[in-house]
């Protein structure tokens, strides 16, 4: 588990990345919704603001795909339920890895069953 910037190719934050990573695991390890936990190991955590001032990017804060997790801000500042809930993108796509994203397509974002698994694993979790 590593955290880039855009500014550097490894950010001195990269020890505290991975402890909020190992974190927001644990958090989602309380639950059972899929048959296995979580796997974090692949996980990067990177931070691109530059990223998030493209139109389609600027509503979020976090971003998910597959084995990565893109950030607007820095870990210590996007929070632990930001990072808990792009990491429960994370475990959706290694369940789901073809059906979650294309799930954006057909049901949009505000109405995903996805997303609204997300925001619940904040809240219950």
């Amino acid at each position: 588990m590593e955290t880039r910037s855009c500014a550097s190719t490894l950010s001195a934050s990269a020890a505290p990345a991975g402890a909020r990573l190992e974190g927001a695991k644990s958090r989602l390890d309380r639950l059972d919704w899929y048959p296995r936990p979580v796997r974090v190991e692949r996980v990067r955590v990177i931070v691109v603001p530059a990223l998030f001032r493209l139109p389609w990017f600027r509503r979020f804060a976090g971003y998910a795909a597959w084995d990565l997790i893109l950030l607007r801000r820095p870990v210590a500042e996007a929070g632990d339920d930001l990072l808990t809930h792009e990491l429960c993108h994370i475990w959706q796509m290694q369940h789901h890895p073809v059906a979650m994203p294309l799930s954006y397509l057909r049901h949009g974002y505000v109405q995903n069953r996805y997303e609204r698994e997300a925001r619940r694993a904040v809240d219950t979790a």
